[in-house]
């Protein structure tokens, strides 16, 4: 699956979380630690969901830019 992930600068690095799944969260120095951070949570978080029997949402945000 593909989960859209939201990376925010925040003061002296980047945290980043998934729409799709709530409470999912990780930071890391850079973008590109942040973005595998965000990974390995995300296959944590949905591993957590099914041992606790509960159901892992579909990923159903999108993501884009928007010239204003």
């Amino acid at each position: 699956m593909r989960y859209a992930i939201v990376i925010e600068k925040a003061n002296g690095n980047y945290s980043a979380y998934v729409p799709d799944l709530p409470e999912c969260v990780a930071a890391g120095a850079t973008v590109e630690a942040v973005g595998a951070e965000m990974r390995e949570a995300i296959r944590f978080h949905i591993e957590g969901l099914k041992a606790d029997g509960l159901a892992v949402p579909s990923p159903t945000s999108i993501a884009d830019y928007i010239e204003a």
